[in-house]
């Protein structure tokens, strides 16, 4: 018996959003267009073109540029010094 009196309280004038949510269609709207217009946005910083993701890549690539760099100076330094010891010993 009680929840046919809770159901006749209700006012049956009221719209869907204020009877359940108690917000007017308008508010609920926009409140909704807010939440995916920032769904949305958040989706772009994450996973776009200019993301996270691709900076967290890009520094790993600059990590291994510059290790390569490393590698390429000490292999120039040991090629270097065998060709000068080749010189002195063509010079000879």
């Amino acid at each position: 018996m009680e929840n046919e009196e809770l159901y006749e309280e209700i006012d049956k004038s009221q719209s869907v959003t204020q009877r359940y949510l108690g917000l007017s269609i308008g508010k609920f709207l926009f409140l909704l267009g807010v939440v995916l217009f920032l769904g949305v946005y958040i989706g772009i910083l994450l996973y776009g073109t200019n993301s996270v993701e691709v900076l967290l890549g890009l520094e790993d690539y600059e990590t291994f540029l510059q290790d390569e760099i490393v590698r390429l100076k000490n292999e120039n330094a040991m090629l270097q010094k065998e060709y000068f010891e080749l010189k002195e010993i063509s010079a000879k």
